[in-house]
């Protein structure tokens, strides 16, 4: 369908109803589907916000328009499409596109939404969020009109410089005890009621007896005043969600860092699933288009587009290219058999070359693998030595003899590393808040979890300096530096490296 006061030319509404058909006839399950048509210029400041029109003003959004539009200009990229997120899910489609690229672009957006809609990882995730960001727009824009544009901004580009300071698995894993209601949390520790276990009347005096609850209000006690000295109990990842309970911050800067806080959490299984969303989305356009939907006028536009869009470069991961073809991968496997104790364990290699059992399973494998699986669990689960001696995926250095980029590494073990490592937390470092009350003097201490690559120092200190401009006392950070400790601490406007 459109949205009112859309009207899409009687052609592409057609080409919508009858790739509907054929996407449910393969079993693609989406969400009501919206389409509209936008030029080129409408396109580019829709994707600025990141599909969002009615998103929060920002100087941000208005450089990415800019870039966009030169991009498109100079014809270095070009938006076919975009899909949101949500129920219904909305559709963009270019004016300028052909024929046969409107008919991959709905092809490629009905496979989208059947994603988002059975993805684990997008199961949390708001099927409102259009409406929403709407909202934080509207109340960002009176927080503006209340304290000033500039006042405003300033504010909002501390909290963006923090987007990835979030724990991306914290919808998925209940990492602390519900938070006490208010009026607990006011009370004095030794006014708070002990813990009773549930009991029938006659029988409390067993079950709760005196000294017990003389006993648990002691621990309680003690609880509370070692809670003082450190927190939180344990190491968190989620610094925003830190600073929006604990930092000193005024009421509307904390309803801002919750907003872009929340917004980060409805963006990331985006992030998560790049390559498997776009390997499912390419793998049914393919398929819809050669199977049903291509008609000859269409043959070489298609062909010379969707090679284009499989296309490589030099020392570029392209997440359809390894999507679809993993995709595909799984399909034949699952089809012939090839998984299993019996098969891993065939040494013969004209055997293993031919297996072919014939079981047919591959499309029920697809679609098993398109609902459990995002990024990280889907090349550590599929990626497989063949495939990567059959796609000649390798590792590459740089060298600063030759000033040039060459081969590290054909090894099946360090492309698989290098491809997880790049994709675990986006590639982002592991930031965990230590302690809230450092040194007691309610000093924050953050430390970094050095996986083997070293922090960008320059983003350090600054992101450094912004954590501590909400926290109004030193915020310091633990990491390593070539091997080495290191400590860095921002305090009155200044970040300074300490040794250990």
């Amino acid at each position: 369908m459109t949205s009112p006061g859309i009207k899409l030319p009687s052609m592409i509404q057609h080409y919508i109803d009858e790739i509907r058909e054929y996407a449910r006839e393969y079993g693609l399950d989406f969400f009501e589907t919206v389409f509209e048509m936008l030029d080129y210029a409408s396109m580019n400041e829709i994707a600025a916000y990141g599909g969002f029109p009615g998103r929060f003003p920002h100087w941000k959004f208005g450089m990415e328009y800019q870039h966009l539009s030169r991009g498109y200009a100079y014809g270095i990229h070009k938006i076919y499409e975009m899909v949101i997120n949500n129920d219904p899910c909305y559709a963009y489609l270019l004016t300028s596109n052909n024929e046969a690229d409107q008919k991959v672009v709905i092809a490629h957006v009905f496979a989208h939404a059947d994603f988002f809609k059975n993805n684990l990882w997008f199961a949390h995730t708001n099927r409102n969020m259009l409406n929403e960001m709407a909202n934080h727009g509207t109340r960002i824009r009176q927080y503006i009109e209340k304290y000033g544009h500039s006042r405003v901004e300033d504010f909002i580009d501390i909290c963006l410089s923090l987007d990835n300071l979030i724990d991306i698995h914290l919808p998925y894993i209940r990492r602390r005890e519900m938070p006490l209601s208010y009026e607990e949390r006011e009370l004095p520790a030794q006014d708070k009621k002990p813990l009773r276990l549930r009991s029938k009347q006659y029988m409390d005096p067993f079950i709760n007896p005196a000294r017990f609850l003389e006993e648990g209000q002691s621990k309680k006690t003690e609880t509370a005043e070692d809670s003082v000295e450190k927190f939180p109990e344990k190491p968190e990842q989620d610094v925003m969600l830190f600073l929006i309970e604990h930092a000193p911050l005024k009421t509307w800067q904390r309803d801002i860092l919750s907003i872009i806080r929340e917004e980060n959490y409805y963006i990331a299984p985006q992030g998560q699933t790049k390559i498997i969303n776009e390997g499912w989305a390419t793998y049914w356009h393919s398929r819809i288009m050669t199977e049903r939907a291509l008609r000859d006028a269409d043959l070489v536009d298609y062909a010379d587009h969707h090679s284009g869009t499989l296309s490589t470069g030099p020392g570029r991961l392209n997440p359809y290219k390894i999507g679809v073809e993993l995709f595909r991968d799984i399909e034949e496997r699952w089809d012939k058999g090839r998984f299993g104790k019996e098969y891993e364990q065939c040494e013969d290699m004209a055997e293993s070359k031919n297996w072919d059992l014939k079981l047919g399973l591959g499309l029920k494998k697809l679609f098993e693998v398109r609902r459990l699986f995002n990024d990280v669990t889907f090349i550590d689960e599929f990626l497989t030595p063949e495939f990567c001696e059959k796609h000649k995926l390798f590792t590459f250095r740089y060298d600063p003899a030759s000033n040039h980029y060459e081969i590290a590494s054909r090894e099946f073990k360090e492309i698989k590393e290098k491809l997880l490592f790049a994709l675990t937390n986006f590639g982002h470092p592991f930031i965990l808040v230590e302690d809230g009350n450092y040194k007691n003097r309610g000093e924050l201490l953050l430390r970094h979890v050095h996986e083997g690559i070293d922090l960008r120092m320059d983003y350090a200190v600054d992101v450094l300096s912004n954590i501590g401009q909400l926290w109004k006392r030193p915020v310091h950070l633990e990491t390593k530096e070539d091997g080495k400790p290191k400590h860095l601490c921002f305090d009155k406007d200044d970040v300074k490296s300490l040794s250990i």
